[in-house]
């Protein structure tokens, strides 16, 4: 029988590995990655992990109710029979992200001079990709950044998308909707976008890598697949491309496992004039000094170098080292939620903020990588006069358990534990109001940053530290 439908067309001239057809021919109109988006002519993408689920729960919380027409999925489940009528196609795992690509070539269709770059790393994505677009968009680019932050357009907040990296799917979507308006797309490129192949087919004029620190081992297991991951964003690369690093260690690591140094530059941390930190606190951090010269670094790729004064185009990124000064408290928000972030911000507030004493409230996620939070314990204990322990986002984990890891790290610190994160800031407040006027404190409110929520049993509850910060200043009249 001749197919008509172009994604019909598609289904039976792709290689996979098994395939049930569909028991009558459907008019395929779409392709979905949420099950729960699909209608009856949807192909669903589903891509399955190893995630501790069996494909029974896979099956009832995802697949049993789909509308979907066609089920496309990377590897054989154990729930085929109970999909009766539907067709089904399973790719070879290697070959899952080529797939999803051929189909995306033909609804989402991408401009052939759209141009890419990427950022990797554990800590400083988001800062770097910020930065850039904003010296891009100054220099009068346009600019479609992707990342935790959501999409924005020069500088403009369009939406939010709950991922740092899309998922390949939805990635490619996002940018079939908005590569009109725009020359460039600058993004974070995560461990799970590299591993899972979601930015596949993506050519990435240059690259940046902030540094790299442990975390996400309840995904990638082990450290050394994590840093693995993170090395296919030179995979990413067009002839020529390089990959700029601001961390010494990286580069080191990069060159012992064989990479071609030609493709890697590493770089100094910028040495900026007096007026520039004065006009851009931010800037007096370490972290963001680096940050920026990476920025510098990938934006001389497309403005080429010479005598420019970027630091002014540069604004304080939301929930990156965001400051509320009260007298002689100054209390910072930061997303920093990996004991390096920790250290690193640390360090750089006691290098910053000389004579002050530090308070740090902070707590960790649940249902992830649990061998950090005694690490990250450790981190807030080496650099603060008194810490508050709370809950960050618990998801499916009891916040006092996760609160009891963080404690191992501690001993000897002083320190007060408040579960309910509110209630913590609003103590935090209570514990300088009882200190003398004339003490100076930095206060940082660690992990949640950007997040205007808590992550709790599956139900994300409004919730923002900025918020808080307010209230509290409101209360005290400060």
């Amino acid at each position: 029988m001749m197919l008509t439908n172009p994604l019909s067309q598609l289904l039976a001239s792709t290689d996979f590995a098994w395939r049930r057809e569909p028991a009558a021919p459907a008019a395929l109109t779409n392709l979905q990655w949420r099950a729960d988006a699909c209608d009856p002519g949807s192909i669903l993408f589903f891509q399955r992990f190893d995630d501790g689920r069996d494909d029974a729960e896979i099956y009832r919380r995802y697949l049993a109710d789909s509308a979907c027409a066609v089920l496309v999925t990377n590897r054989m489940l154990d729930c085929f029979d109970g999909l009766p009528g539907k067709g089904v196609y399973v790719t070879r795992p290697a070959d899952w992200p080529q797939v999803i690509g051929r189909f995306c070539d033909r609804v989402y269709p991408l401009r052939p001079d759209l141009r890419f770059i990427g950022v990797t790393g554990t800590n400083g994505k988001t800062t770097t990709i910020k930065y850039l677009e904003s010296i891009l968009a100054a220099n009068g680019h346009r600019v479609l950044a992707v990342g935790t932050l959501g999409l924005s357009l020069d500088g403009a907040p369009l939406a939010a998308t709950g991922f740092t990296s899309p998922p390949q799917l939805e990635l490619r979507r996002l940018l079939h909707a908005y590569q009109d308006r725009c020359d460039w797309v600058v993004m974070e490129v995560s461990s799970h976008a590299l591993d899972q192949g979601r930015v596949y087919g993506l050519p990435l004029q240059d690259a940046g890598w902030t540094n790299f620190t442990q975390d996400h081992l309840d995904y990638h297991r082990t450290e050394a697949a994590y840093f693995a991951a993170k090395v296919r964003i030179l995979d990413q690369l067009v002839d020529g491309g390089r990959l700029y690093c601001s961390s010494p260690e990286v580069a080191g690591r990069l060159s012992a496992a064989g990479v071609a140094q030609a493709a890697i530059r590493l770089l100094d941390e910028p040495t900026l004039e007096p007026r520039a930190l004065a006009a851009k606190p931010f800037l007096a951090l370490a972290h963001n000094r680096r940050n920026y010269a990476l920025a510098v670094a990938l934006a001389d790729g497309v403005l080429g170098t010479g005598a420019r004064t970027d630091w002014q185009h540069l604004q304080a990124v939301d929930g990156r080292f965001e400051c509320r000064v009260a007298g002689n408290r100054t209390f910072v928000v930061d997303f920093a939620h990996t004991p390096d972030a920790l250290d690193t911000i640390l360090t750089a507030i006691r290098a910053g903020f000389p004579g002050h004493r530090v308070l740090t409230l902070f707590g960790c996620g649940g249902a992830r990588d649990r061998g950090k939070r005694p690490l990250m314990g450790a981190a807030v204990a080496r650099h603060c006069d008194h810490a508050i322990v709370t809950s960050d986002n618990p998801r499916t984990e009891d916040p006092e358990q996760i609160i009891a890891d963080i404690l191992t790290g501690m001993s000897g610190a002083s320190l007060d534990v408040v579960v309910e994160r509110p209630a913590a800031v609003a103590h935090l407040f209570d514990l300088l109001a009882a200190r003398p006027p004339e003490e100076p404190w930095v206060a940082l409110i660690a992990g949640k940053g950007h997040e205007r929520y808590i992550d709790r049993n599956g139900e994300k509850i409004d919730y923002s530290d900025q918020d808080e910060v307010e209230r509290n200043l409101r209360r005290l009249g400060w």
